[in-house]
């Protein structure tokens, strides 16, 4: 008997040790999967480098990681549309406000943190100094300015066509012309042409978010205070939000195959790599640098300070997130991820979250601010421009407000830096060399956007919690006296 307890005990013993491990691999369980597709996706995507494969092998490698992205973009537009307006009728038109203050506070603080960053690293290590460009060719720059890139802004905040808006943006266009006339001269006539550039309001393909927010915003609130008459469109979108984070939450266990299969692919079409990362190593070492001491330092002591929070457990409840933009250098198809981290970990009110997290995915962008000024640092030496603290500085200003109206083209950090190069004078021939990097650099700066996007919600939700509180607190107490008419008014009737 003795010895049947004591093997007992050892199975529950063993038990006790085991189900933790069980336990920790049940909740990670996707984690693991997703990590175990990118290691395998850097190893095919290396190992088909090798044998030379045909066009048609790779489009066929590529396409499960296409056919995700493409379900995940799918939902996206509802999901953002049911959210914002969910969230925007669920408050107030102060609690509104507060929060959209203290998000977009946060936005401009961590933009400019992030090109600080940036400039520091590149002062320190100076990538492009001594670097010759003689591989680069030539680009024609569009001659786009910053009051540009805010017009934009302005008219994508405020669309003229609600049908419109969902797959196309306001974009200032240049239309160049060419004009040909002959002149006389001594010996008799040459034919001469005269370049000029016009402007005009065009249209870019891709979905304008900051006009769809702004716009479901306006509806939230006139819900809101259409009170009755508003709640059963209230409800259907409330059904509409659940319904669709079902949906991509099922699509979400195909991210393991879709990440080996995106990551594989993008290796397996860069041809030089050896010779390209040695032209552009301490460039990337830049970036790369500026990345991590962003996500690992700045961000959790920004997190720690406003909300007492341990910010390295938080790290490790996005990181599903984290791989998902990894993946897909997209923070909007990370969404679901980063709404899951903040509401059911970090027990972020969906009010906040809901609204928070869509308006980050429009305007914030440290990633690409920190790139941003990296970039345009690094092209400014290798043209041999001296650059001032007064450039310099110029250049982190620029950039931490023209990533919140980065136009959602492809490249479209790279057309914001031609705009910066443009406005500081600075050649910009070298910088089809970043198109080299573009694809390790974009997925390394997309995971920094969404730290930043998660770490404001949870920031914001901090800081207004007050006014959140006092809001229910009001409404609690209009809908008690509401009632309390309402049984009056009953008991009336039943006494005539």
């Amino acid at each position: 008997m003795a010895d049947v307890d004591d093997d007992s005990d050892d199975n529950m013993t063993a038990n006790r040790r085991i189900s933790p491990l069980r336990r920790w691999v049940n909740d990670n369980f996707l984690l693991l999967l997703t990590t175990a597709g990118i290691v395998i996706g850097f190893i095919v995507g290396f190992g088909i480098r090798e044998v030379n494969a045909s066009p048609e092998l790779l489009t066929w490698i590529g396409m499960p990681g296409e056919l995700f992205i493409r379900m995940l973009k799918l939902m996206i537009l509802p999901l953002i549309v049911s959210s914002v307006i969910t969230a925007s009728a669920s408050l107030d038109a102060k609690c509104n406000g507060r929060i959209s203050f203290v998000a977009f506070i946060f936005i401009n603080i961590t933009n400019v943190l992030a090109c600080v960053i940036a400039i520091i690293f590149a002062i320190a290590l100076k990538p492009g100094v001594g670097a010759s460009p003689e591989t680069t060719e030539a680009k024609s720059t569009a001659f786009v300015e910053t009051s540009d890139v805010f017009a934009d802004l302005l008219r994508n905040i405020m669309p003229d066509n609600i049908i419109d808006m969902t797959f196309r943006q306001t974009l200032t266009q240049n239309d160049v012309k060419y004009e040909t006339y002959l002149r006389n001269i001594t010996n008799g006539t040459v034919e001469e042409s005269t370049r000029t550039i016009q402007k005009s309001v065009g249209k870019t393909s891709g979905t304008n978010l900051l006009g769809i927010i702004m716009t479901c915003m306006l509806v939230g609130i006139a819900l809101s205070k259409r009170k009755e008459t508003g709640k059963p469109v209230l409800d259907f979108f409330e059904s509409l939000a659940d319904i669709f984070l079902t949906i991509l939450r099922w699509l979400l266990w195909f991210t393991p195959v879709g990440t080996m299969s995106l990551i594989a692919s993008s290796i397996a079409t860069i041809t030089q790599l050896e010779e390209m990362f040695r032209a552009l190593g301490l460039f990337v070492g830049v970036v790369i640098a500026g990345i991590v001491l962003h996500q690992v330092v700045i961000m959790p002591l920004i997190f720690f300070a406003l909300t007492r929070r341990n910010p390295y457990r938080f790290a490790l409840q996005i990181s599903k997130a984290w791989m998902i933009g990894f993946a897909s250098t997209s923070t909007a198809v990370a969404i679901p991820e980063m709404l899951s981290a903040c509401e059911e970990d970090q027990k972020v009110d969906k009010r906040v979250s809901r609204f928070v997290i869509p308006f980050c995915v429009t305007l914030n962008a440290d990633g690409s601010a920190l790139y941003i000024t990296a970039a345009a640092m690094f092209i400014a030496n290798m043209a041999g421009v001296s650059l001032s603290f007064g450039d310099m500085l110029t250049i982190g200003i620029l950039t931490a407000i023209c990533s919140m109206a980065i136009p959602s083209v492809p490249s479209s950090s790279i057309v914001t830096l031609v705009m910066i190069l443009t406005s500081m004078n600075i050649p910009a021939e070298s910088i089809s060399l970043l198109f080299a990097v573009e694809w390790i650099l974009d997925r390394i700066r997309t995971t920094s956007n969404v730290v930043s996007h998660t770490h404001c919600a949870v920031v914001t939700h901090q800081l207004c919690k007050n006014t959140l509180e006092m809001f229910d607190i009001s409404e609690k107490k209009n809908n008690q006296e509401k009632q309390t008419v309402i049984d009056l008014v009953n008991n009336d009737h039943h006494l005539n």
